[in-house]
């Protein structure tokens, strides 16, 4: 998959999705773009080297996620508790949006529940 691909995936999986490169003011992470969900994260990339996408991931199926598939790794710069890295370079397109939809709905419930008051 290619960037362009990548970032339309990401803004069609909801109204609710943005995008941003919010670290201008770091030399080395001006290139990151961010795609959020209720305010939080669900996705980060380079977009000057387009290939490792930063994904949010249930805790209980990182290990076996990187022991069934070679693209998914640790994370760029997160928790590898709660953050997966995966190589869009050789990552099969399926799963690279399965993966980034399942971040998506990760980050969406927990953060909307909030929004609606519950503090779960």
């Amino acid at each position: 998959m290619n960037i362009e691909d990548y970032r339309n995936y990401c803004l069609s999986l909801g109204d609710d999705v943005e995008e941003k490169l919010p670290f201008g003011a770091f030399r080395y992470a001006r290139g990151v773009l961010v795609f959020y969900v209720c305010g939080h994260m669900f996705s980060f990339l380079d977009v000057d080297h387009f290939s490792i996408v930063t994904l949010k991931c249930q805790p209980e199926r990182i290990d076996e996620l990187k022991a069934e598939h070679d693209c998914i790794g640790k994370p760029y710069n997160l928790s590898e508790k709660h953050w997966i890295g995966v190589d869009a370079l050789i990552a099969d397109d399926g799963l690279l949006k399965a993966l980034t939809a399942n971040s998506y709905q990760i980050v969406k419930e927990k953060y909307s529940k909030r929004r609606k008051g519950d503090t779960r």
